[in-house]
């Protein structure tokens, strides 16, 4: 069976620390980015099955980030914002 992965693209280690736990817990490997720029590296690059993706972001914004995925991705993006 192929493990299922997951790109978490947040600037805040403890939102990531929560998520990540979680998720390797229910057996998802997860990758994570705490930029815009190696958010959009990463999901180009590493084909993940699911994006969490935050809203607010340093160098690019979640926005952007998943504009520019959509231009080559149909992967499913989740939008994550604390506003």
């Amino acid at each position: 069976m192929n493990q299922r992965t997951i790109l978490i693209i947040e600037d805040e280690e403890t939102i990531i620390s929560i998520l990540k736990f979680n998720l390797e817990k229910e057996g998802y490997a997860v990758i994570e980015a705490m930029d815009g720029a190696t958010g959009l590296e990463y999901a180009l690059t590493k084909n993940p099955d699911l994006i969490l993706l935050d809203v607010m972001l340093p160098q690019m914004d979640g926005f952007e980030v998943c504009k520019k995925v959509r231009e080559k991705s149909s992967v499913p993006i989740i939008m994550l914002t604390a506003r």
